[in-house]
């Protein structure tokens, strides 16, 4: 049993726009149904709705926070209740820091609030949606099933002005290795995806320092990198294109992660 039109289903966490948004189109054209999942249903919304459609795919909205654990039932039934089941899911969900400062000043409302939605929240949806997946086993002609959770290359490149947002990154590194492992004889694939430098609402505060940045060659590949850069590697992920694959990350960040002179 498969989504609308016998198609696969994906629910995408963080949906409504940017990252989630590429992810949600990317796996449209790859033949999935997506469930997008945010905090409210605005025109960003709508938008990318009718980009689903576009697309090929058919998609439905959940509103939910993810760092409110005690809402987490409620968003995976409504999921389920859209297409009747989740063959991937794309933990996208994150915030940056309140405000850039020294690691000494770090505030402890920063840190927490990127480790609640960031890490905490994250882990416990996976968790969630993992148990379904193995109480519900995949049949012989069933779709590929996979968690991609979309992180950083601060899971290991520091920022000093960002240490909260670093350390919650480099949390869901260690999540996606432990996930893998425990899920790979159950036949679903999980993965970590890096993105670097990406054009997004949430990088648009400081597209000018970025755009100095990558003019003076800060990654080898000297352009931005677009939400659909980071959209067609999840969707090679839940496709099941790495099938040998257990725990890994991939940067998708034009070799920024790379030390380079």
């Amino acid at each position: 049993m498969s989504g609308a039109n016998g198609r696969p289903v994906a629910l995408v966490t963080g949906g409504r726009r940017g990252i989630g948004r590429g992810c949600a189109y990317a796996l449209a054209e790859a033949g999935f149904d997506a469930v997008i999942c945010d905090l409210e249903h605005d025109a960003d919304v709508d938008e990318t709705l009718k980009g689903i459609k576009e697309r090929g795919g058919d998609g439905e909205f959940v509103a939910a926070d993810i760092s409110d654990l005690d809402g987490q039932p409620e968003l995976v039934e409504g999921a389920l209740g859209a297409f009747g089941r989740i063959d991937c899911l794309v933990n996208n969900a994150g915030v940056s820091v309140l405000n850039r400062a020294d690691i000494l000043d770090m505030s402890v409302e920063s840190y927490d609030r990127c480790l609640n939605i960031n890490l905490r929240g994250t882990f416990f949806l996976s968790q969630r949606v993992a148990r379904w997946m193995v109480d519900h086993p995949a049949a012989a002609d069933d779709p590929y099933r996979s968690i991609v959770t979309i992180s950083s290359v601060n899971a290991e490149i520091m920022a000093i002005t960002r240490g909260e947002y670093c350390i919650s990154k480099a949390g869901l590194a260690m999540m996606t290795r432990l996930l893998g492992i425990r899920l790979a004889d159950e036949g679903i694939g999980v993965f970590e995806v890096r993105p670097g430098i990406i054009r997004t609402p949430m990088t648009a505060v400081v597209a000018d320092k970025y755009d100095r940045e990558i003019a003076d060659g800060i990654s080898p590949v000297r352009r931005w990198g677009e939400p659909e850069d980071v959209g067609k590697t999840v969707a090679t992920m839940a496709t099941g294109g790495l099938p040998f694959t257990v725990g890994q990350a991939v940067s998708v960040d034009g070799g920024l992660a790379w030390r380079h002179f």
